[in-house]
């Protein structure tokens, strides 16, 4: 496989990385408006757990695209893609968007498209699934912190408008 294909992946996640941190924003007035569950971690570690996670995501592409050819790693690299707007999608709906309950519909999906991606990395390359383990868990832990937060904030559904949180 060329090097330059190879460097596909961590090219995507690096771009998935860049969109997901430009949409943050943690210290806006309507996020720090919400109501959050008691567990949910202090805003550094998210930082702290989404860097080693993405280097993983990239270390299970780079070793399953090579792995594959034809329909199958075709296939393969449109889920990744997929995978990869899902991931940084969340972001824009619950932040910029600032609509929580959207943001739930929109995690569910991206869960569901990383047990597709672990799956497909784990029949090519059991030590690609995996690296895939702690994405799949962290998101799952995402989509619970998610949920609580729509569930605590009813109004917080700012259906678009910047206004946000009453």
């Amino acid at each position: 496989m060329h090097t330059t294909t190879r460097l596909l992946p961590a090219a995507a996640v690096a771009a998935t990385a860049a969109a997901g941190a430009a949409a943050t924003t943690p210290d806006d007035a309507w996020y720090r408006r919400l109501e959050k569950p008691s567990w949910q971690p202090p805003p550094q570690a998210f930082g702290l757990v989404w860097t080693p996670v993405y280097t993983l995501i990239a270390y299970s592409a780079y070793r399953v695209l090579p792995r594959l050819d034809g329909p199958a790693r075709r296939r393969y690299a449109a889920a990744f893609a997929g995978n990869m707007l899902l991931n940084a999608g969340w972001t824009w709906v619950f932040f910029r968007a600032r609509r929580p309950r959207a943001a739930v519909a929109e995690i569910a999906a991206l869960q569901a498209s990383n047990a597709d991606l672990l799956r497909r990395s784990w029949a090519a390359d059991r030590r690609a699934g995996a690296a895939l383990l702690p994405y799949v868990a962290w998101t799952g832990f995402a989509t619970a912190l998610n949920t609580a937060i729509a569930r605590r904030n009813p109004g917080a559904d700012g259906r678009g408008r910047r206004g946000g949180a009453r």
